[in-house]
């Protein structure tokens, strides 16, 4: 089987939705030889954050000379950047043989596409030897596929309204479902959540016997900088690959992470893992520059929280632009109105655009949105002619492509073959 026919194959898994649960995979991973038993991994869950404080954690595990197997998800171009090792992502060949060897299993055990993905991430770092892997949740946690794991640490990075259909209809609902991948006896930590949040997590941590690390407790906060201190460890100097105040959060997150669990605490090798962390690892989307002059930026906020961050930051200098675009798509489970709402209020334009899969939601639904809360939506059934339109606009224009990961990926993927 050629890659062509196994991507296709996985993808033709989407029809099967996305079903919550572990007996499936869990099924499947024993026919297999339970290949994640022997990993030790770290477990990444959260409503925004998780992405980058997973790259975080890989980049500086790098630093150290370790080799680190990374799961994430979405991808944006290419299937094979939800598995990398060492940055280097998962070769065609391999995809096609695991799909080609476990083929019947897949049909027999009614295999979702994340859960196929999954499970070769899983036997992909085992048969590779990795040192250690960061693993990212797909959606919650509890009854995510990734959930079958015993890591070293549970992290949760954020907590925030989102897929309330599947996870609950409150913070507190929601962060009972993230707080489902903390173990018996393994140590949790956590980012910046709400109050509610954290009396949910504090909870569970003290059913399971877990030590809880809050990163509150390990900051100083101040006007324009941030301070991270442990008993072994002191960092004050940020010299961050990413943009936005917010995304120091997650990489103090990862180092308190690292200083914990494996007693690594050099401040130049965790300073040096934050600041080569997209070179270490490829993240892409979060506050990305596709162009300048005029600037086109790319970034996966996907919620209202995530919103939030990318308009604290990019209102720091929107007021240089002569006039400020943004072209929005978002998957139909989200807080749609809420986001729009926001981004109104930073921009002069609005145009929606959408993709053919399951969970997009359509341009003609957008459009209704827009008309219920008296917002003027242009509609781009063509975003990648829009974009390259835009690259002739005066050089003190900004066009912002913004929401799910997978419309940034259908996008990005298309600009590339253009």
């Amino acid at each position: 089987m050629n890659v062509e026919n196994s991507l296709k194959k996985l993808f033709s898994l989407h029809s099967f939705g996305i079903k919550l649960g572990l007996d499936n995979i869990k099924n499947f991973l024993n026919r297999t030889g339970n290949p994640y038993k022997d990993l030790k991994m770290f477990h990444i869950a959260g409503s925004n954050g998780k992405g980058s404080t997973s790259s975080f954690l890989a980049s500086i595990l790098m630093e150290y000379n370790y080799k680190v197997g990374l799961y994430t998800s979405p991808h944006f171009v290419r299937f094979n950047e939800r598995i990398k090792i060492n940055g280097e992502e998962i070769p065609n060949e391999y995809v096609a043989t695991f799909v080609d060897k476990y083929d019947k299993l897949i049909e027999q055990y009614e295999l979702t596409f994340f859960e196929v993905t999954t499970a070769m991430a899983f036997e992909y770092f085992e048969v590779n030897k990795v040192d250690y892997a960061v693993i990212e949740t797909g959606l919650g946690g509890r009854l995510d596929a990734t959930n079958v794991i015993m890591p070293l640490a549970s992290v949760i990075t954020s907590i925030s309204l989102e897929h309330t259909k599947i996870l609950g209809n409150t913070i507190e609902e929601i962060a009972a479902e993230k707080a489902g991948i903390i173990k018996k006896g393994i140590p949790a930590f956590i980012g910046k959540l709400p109050p509610n949040a954290v009396e949910v997590i504090e909870k569970k941590c003290s059913e399971t016997g877990s030590e809880l690390f809050k990163i509150s407790e390990y900051i100083n906060e101040k006007k324009k900088s941030l301070e991270l201190y442990t008993d072994e460890l002191e960092l004050d100097e940020w010299n961050m690959p990413l943009k936005g105040e917010y995304q120091k959060y997650n990489a103090a997150l990862a180092g308190l992470v690292i200083t914990k669990i494996l007693d690594e605490s050099d401040s130049n090798i965790i300073s040096r893992g934050i600041k080569d962390m997209v070179k270490n690892t490829g993240i892409q989307g979060r506050y990305e520059y596709y162009k300048r002059n005029p600037d086109i930026i790319f970034d996966s906020a996907h919620n209202p929280e995530g919103i939030k961050n990318f308009l604290s930051e990019f209102g720091k200098e929107s007021t240089k632009y002569s006039k400020k675009v943004v072209l929005f798509g978002a998957m139909r489970d989200k807080a749609i109105e809420e986001m729009l709402v926001m981004l109104w209020e930073y921009f002069d334009e609005i145009h929606i655009t959408s993709i053919i899969y399951e969970r997009a939601s359509t341009i003609d639904e957008l459009k209704k949105i827009g008309d219920k809360i008296n917002l003027i939506l242009t509609a781009e059934e063509n975003p990648t002619e829009f974009i390259n339109k835009f690259e002739n606009e005066d050089e003190k224009c900004v066009l912002v492509v913004l929401g799910s990961m997978y419309v940034l990926g259908e996008i990005k993927s298309r600009l590339a073959n253009k």
